[in-house]
């Protein structure tokens, strides 16, 4: 039996007109960011999300209002959750060490890992306020040392969130800002009269906003392309139908073209699963969004095998994979294009967007295949540099360069080779540009 769909979403084609009709609005708008600044975004905030401010910056003492509005209860668990990602963020930062070695008597190379000047958090807050996302970009940035760290979330029901808000400023934002979508990433790319434009953009958000930071990169970093979220199930008998329905469907809620995807080598739990999914929309208070999302982007595929499944899920590299089999520990060896594991039945995706430590900004659309997820690392640069401390290491060196130069046809470059030979070096390496 070859690998069958028994379930699919949307062709290929379709989801690419989609992604077409996204790439030409967003480059009107950033265009139109770029060409009046402070007066387009403040159209734009007032057009996609009714608000409109003096500022778009919040000040201290609105920041000190907001947070005020956050119950006792709700700043226990975002302290809970800041220190579990802190933690972890330590853990990998140290991760990371200057080094300088001498690889020749004399010759000593180094490279050392510098955070990059201003980075631009954005936090997502349309359908959810994604209070974890001001977690894993504010806070995993100020772990990282970076000097000047911006973040932007729209506004929820016309005003802050307070939680949002609350997160940032714990999590170590130096500037807060109330601007979502398209309008907030190009603000803080581009720069307007009020904004001083940054270095880097960091953050989840939803098609339009993983366009624009598409469209941005190269003028400022990004962290990596983190579109609409994606969740695949790998599972077979050892686990039951209840449970994967559940953790495809809490994926699904994210919006109305949330991939999710169920492989498996079980035909009970594929159809199992099919009916728990058509169950639980039933009852699911986002049922609204989450079957659409099923419908136009819901997979059930079914394998003969693991190692079929194993393929699979690579070749599809999805954002979050859920392994729950005999042999999570073989997936995990094996699994080489993914954006983060959870393995096992006892824990969830949902641990990981929110509170488990590992950062929940992911690589989509197949991203999983050239990099990672974001974490302290992605805020640090590592630039090498070299030095040369002796005579004859200046000379041995020279030598090889030269010749090596003149391989390629780089007279010049040979020169600066030859005027180190004849300096610091006992005989002329005989060719060269005129004599010093």
């Amino acid at each position: 039996m070859a690998v069958q769909h028994l379930k699919s979403g949307k062709p290929a084609e379709a989801r690419a007109e989609d992604d077409a009709k996204v790439r030409v609005t967003v480059e009107g708008i950033l265009k139109d960011i770029e060409t009046r600044g402070d007066a387009a975004v403040r159209e734009l905030a007032q057009k996609f999300d009714g608000y409109s401010a003096p500022s778009f910056r919040l000040t201290l003492s609105e920041i000190e209002a907001a947070m005020q509005k956050v119950s006792a209860r709700d700043m226990q668990d975002i302290r809970f959750a800041q220190d579990q990602i802190r933690r972890f963020a330590q853990a990998q930062r140290a991760s990371m060490i200057d080094i300088e070695v001498e690889t020749l008597p004399g010759v000593f190379l180094g490279h050392r890992n510098i955070p990059v000047q201003s980075v631009g958090c954005y936090v997502p807050g349309g359908k959810f306020p994604m209070v974890a996302s001001a977690h894993m970009s504010v806070l995993t940035a100020s772990v990282a040392g970076v000097p000047r760290i911006i973040s932007s979330a729209p506004p929820v029901k016309g005003a802050p969130h307070p939680a949002i808000v609350a997160a940032m400023q714990m999590g170590g934002a130096h500037e807060i800002y109330v601007l979502g979508g398209i309008q907030a990433v190009g603000a803080m790319a581009l720069g307007t009269e009020t904004i001083r434009p940054v270095d880097m953009l960091v953050g989840p958000g939803n098609a339009f906003v993983a366009e624009a930071k598409r469209q941005l990169y190269g003028r400022v970093g990004i962290d990596l392309f983190a579109g609409p979220t994606e969740t695949m199930v790998i599972a077979d008998d050892t686990v039951g139908a209840e449970m994967v329905a559940t953790d495809l469907l809490g994926q699904a809620e994210h919006g109305y073209n949330s991939p999710a995807c169920l492989i498996t080598n079980s035909a009970r739990l594929a159809e199992g699963t099919l009916a728990e999914i058509d169950r639980l929309l039933a009852i699911l208070p986002t049922r609204d969004t989450a079957a659409v999302s099923w419908r136009d982007y819901g997979d059930v595929i079914l394998c003969d095998t693991h190692d079929e499944m194993l393929a699979v899920a690579n070749d599809m590299a999805y954002e979050h994979v859920q392994v729950m089999t005999d042999r999570d520990d073989w997936y995990l060896e094996n699994m080489h294009s993914y954006g983060a594991l959870f393995l096992g039945p006892r824990t969830n995706v949902a641990n990981g967007d929110k509170v488990i430590g590992t950062n929940h900004t992911l690589p989509t659309k197949k991203a999983g295949r050239y990099t990672g997820g974001l974490w302290v690392g992605k805020f640090l640069k590592t630039h090498s540099y070299q030095r040369i401390t002796t005579d004859a290491a200046a000379a041995l060196i020279g030598e090889y360069g030269s010749r090596l130069c003149m391989l390629e046809g780089f007279v010049g470059h040979a020169e600066q080779c030859n005027v180190r030979v004849r300096r610091y070096g006992h005989r002329n390496v005989g060719y060269g540009m005129a004599a010093e």
